[in-house]
This record gives C-alpha cells, sequence and structure tokens, in this order.
C-alpha cells in the first residue's frame, strides 16, 4: 500500500482559519495514479531530448533570454506542477536525473526513461495483485543481471578516433565538438583535466595550460561567489598551503592582513579551517572585506603532504610546515604564497589554472615522481604517484565554446559537456551497443 503526504491548512475549533498545516494522507490506487501522471508528464518532457538525433527543449527563465538545451536533466529541474500529488511522483524521477549526472555527467534521459518504465510497470504489477516487496526484489535481481550483461558487453576504447566518434554521437551528431574533445583528450591524457568555459569569440578553441584539479570542494557554501554555478572562481590569487589544521585566528591573521593590504583573493588549503578560524573568514568574505575561500588538502597522511608540495611548486608557494621550519605566526613571511592565473572552487573539486611555479621546477618534481613510480615494489603506491604525476604534467585542458548569441553559446556548452563526460565514461569503462540493442 502506498501513502503520500500532502500539508492543508486547518480550522481550528472557535479560533477562524490558522496558519499551522497537518497533513492530506492520500491511500492506494488515487495516490498512485497522482504521482504516475506527474512522472509520466515530466518523463515525456525528457524524453524528446533522447539519443543522438535527440530533440531541443526550450525553457522559459525567469530573468534573461530563454535557455535553449538537450540536457535531459536541466528539463527535469525546470519542471513544477501545481499540484502536489503530481510533483512527488516527478520529484522521484527528478532525483534519478540528478544522481546520474553527478556520477555519469550524461545519460539522464536514458535513465529518466529507464525509471519512468519501472514506476508505470511496477505500478501495473501491484495494481494486478502482485507483493509491492516482490515487485521490489524482482527489480533489484533484474537490476544485477542487467550490469552483468552489459560489462560483459562493454568494448574498451583508446584510439582517438574512436574517441571522436563517442564524443560526435553524444553531441548530437556535431563532429566539430567530437573532433575537438577528441583532441582534448590526446593532449592531456586521459588522466588530464578537461573544463568547458565560455568563450569571447564566434569560434570554438581549444587551450592547453599549466594547471592541476583535485577533489576537494570549498569547506562553506558562504565562500561561492557565483551562486548561479555554486562555484567560487577567483582571478589572480594568492595561495597558502598549511599541512595541519587551523583553528584559531590569531594564526592566520598575519596573512589576512596581508591580503586586506595587497587586495588580492585568497585560497587557503590545509588540513582543515575550523572554530572561529572559520568563522572569521566567512564574516569578511559575507561582509565583502576579503575575497577569500577555504579547501581541505586533498589524500591522507604522507600521500597529502606530498600532494601539496606538488601544488607548491606548481603556485611557486612554500609548503608552511614543521618540516620546512615555517609557521603560521607573526614570524609569517609573504614569500611564502603563492599564486595562479585562475582559480575555480566547486563544491567536490578545486581547479589551479596557470600556476607562477617555473617551467623548470615543475619539470624536476615531475621526474622526482617518475624516479618513484619506478623504484617502488607497491602497486598502490605507484597508482598514486602515477596520479600525482598526471595531475601535475598533463596540465588542463580549456575548451572555450563560441557563438553568435548567449543562447546559442549556452546550447553548445551543455553538448560539449555531455559530449565530455560520455567520453570519460567510454575511456574508463567501454562503450556497449546503442540504440536499445544493449
Amino acid at each position: 500500500m502506498l501513502s503520500t503526504l500532502r500539508a492543508v491548512p486547518l480550522r481550528a475549533p472557535g479560533v477562524g482559519m490558522r496558519a499551522f498545516a497537518t497533513k492530506d494522507i492520500r491511500h492506494g490506487a488515487a495516490a498512485r495514479a497522482a504521482m504516475l501522471t506527474g512522472a509520466n508528464r515530466l518523463a515525456d518532457a525528457v524524453a524528446v531530448t533522447l539519443g543522438p538525433k535527440g530533440r531541443n527543449v526550450v525553457i522559459e527563465q525567469s530573468f534573461g533570454a530563454p535557455k535553449v538545451t538537450k540536457d535531459g536533466v536541466t528539463v527535469a529541474k525546470a519542471i513544477e506542477f501545481s499540484n502536489k500529488m503530481m510533483n512527488v511522483g516527478a520529484s522521484l524521477i527528478k532525483q534519478v536525473a540528478s544522481k546520474t549526472n553527478d556520477l555519469a555527467g550524461d545519460g539522464t534521459t536514458t535513465s529518466t526513461v529507464l525509471a519512468r518504465a519501472i514506476f508505470r510497470e511496477g505500478t501495473k504489477a501491484v495494481v494486478a495483485g502482485m507483493n509491492p516487496m516482490d515487485v521490489k526484489r524482482g527489480i533489484d535481481a533484474a537490476v544485477r543481471s542487467v550490469l552483468d550483461d552489459l560489462e560483459k558487453r562493454a568494448k574498451p576504447i583508446s584510439t582517438p578516433e574512436e574517441i571522436a566518434q563517442v564524443a560526435t554521437i553524444s553531441a548530437n551528431g556535431d563532429a566539430v565538438i567530437g573532433n575537438m574533445v577528441a583532441d582534448a583528450f590526446r593532449k592531456v591524457g586521459k588522466d588530464g583535466t578537461i573544463t568547458v568555459s565560455e568563450g569571447k569569440t564566434m569560434e570554438h578553441e581549444l587551450e592547453v595550460v599549466e594547471g592541476m584539479k583535485f577533489d576537494r570542494g570549498y569547506i562553506s557554501p558562504y565562500f561561492v561567489t557565483d551562486s548561479k554555478a555554486q562555484k567560487c572562481q577567483f582571478t589572480d590569487p594568492l595561495v597558502l598551503l598549511f599541512d595541519k589544521k587551523i583553528s584559531t585566528v590569531q594564526s592566520i591573521l598575519p596573512v589576512l592582513e596581508h591580503v586586506a593590504k595587497v587586495q588580492r583573493p585568497l585560497l587557503i588549503v590545509a588540513e582543515d579551517v575550523e572554530n572561529e578560524a572559520l568563522a572569521t573568514l566567512v564574516v569578511n568574505k559575507l561582509r565583502g572585506g576579503l575575497q577569500v575561500s577555504a579547501v581541505k588538502a586533498p589524500g591522507f597522511g604522507d600521500h597529502r603532504k606530498a600532494m601539496m608540495q606538488d601544488m607548491a611548486v606548481l603556485c611557486g608557494a612554500e609548503l608552511v610546515s614543521e618540516d620546512t621550519g615555517r609557521k603560521l605566526d607573526e614570524s609569517f613571511d609573504p614569500a611564502v604564497l603563492g599564486t595562479a592565473k585562475t582559480i575555480t572552487i566547486t563544491k567536490d573539486d578545486t581547479v589551479i589554472l596557470d600556476g607562477a611555479g617555473g617551467q623548470g621546477e615543475v619539470q624536476a618534481r615531475c621526474e622526482q615522481i617518475q624516479a618513484a613510480v619506478e623504484v617502488t615494489t607497491s602497486e598502490y603506491e605507484k597508482d598514486k604517484l602515477r596520479e600525482r604525476l598526471a595531475k601535475l604534467s598533463g596540465g588542463v585542458a580549456v575548451i572555450k565554446v563560441g557563438g553568435a548569441t548567449e543562447v546559442e553559446v549556452q546550447e553548445v556548452k551543455d553538448r560539449l559537456n555531455d559530449a565530455l563526460n560520455a567520453t570519460k565514461a567510454a575511456v574508463e569503462e567501454g562503450i556497449v551497443p546503442g540504440g536499445g540493442v544493449a
């Protein structure tokens, strides 16, 4: 039996209408029908974008120009129903698309269509008298069987031609985008970082810059500078690298005073930033006194310290550590701060572009890591060292999207992001026949 709850106002005895809410309880067939209607209407709108020949959807915006896209999750997130019960069903499908987008970055339309079909057929089975838990167990068993079959069918890809084909299909048959993605993979390797940004010309451009990406995002969402994209972006920032926790204001006060004096953004990378130190950074950011953000250092133990040394070389900084005799106190020397041309921080990762470190120092660091790879016997250590080498030597490829209007640039940018994510997944896990054949 399926029940859903909806808030409605009730009249209290003797006191007229009050603002508090209770729950509207729905059971059985009526609840399922309303939820399925919402799921169907959302899936119908998303399904038109399915596949390499999918069509675009135009979405009205509260402000600015309308958005044109064939990205399934973008379409799904834009849909709301006035009927609360239908919204419940639609929200269930939205979660599927969002989760797929977070994990794979593409395939959101396919997951939406599949989720709707499972919901619809599962509802039919329950109406026909099957036990809902038996239906759930059957779905789980089918998922395991399908995944096993897909893994057996998967064919690895590696050549530039195969990469271009995958990217072209995901970009709605746009060979220009497909070839550009393949070119980016060729220049930075499969472990390199590729980002997409808006260009300032009519043509798409591919630029490879020295940079690094690591999987740690901002510690507090209050550091966000672009609320729409939910990211923090700095131009020409200073970078402080500290291998311990920062808890007190006194420890970072000399750094903040220097940053305020030179009027430049600051990124702090440390084991953690907490308590009054974090509160001070947030308050100064919100009051407009400082452009500042903080992220936790990537990795653990010795690997974390080695990663921070890599960042120091890339940014022309010095790691503030007891090992180097540097401390965060009155004796703070601004010379330990590094810098970069651009730093972008999301809730999940950080990208440092065009660090101020010298080419010779970066090359020497890469050779040092390569030498360590050759002498170590641990496969785990080799993997970690190769990962560091890829981050430091591969650089970052930036694809700049061109176009005549903002609407065109955004539409192409969505397709390019889909192509990029689909290609990354294909390189990592292989490809299977499309069009429902697999």
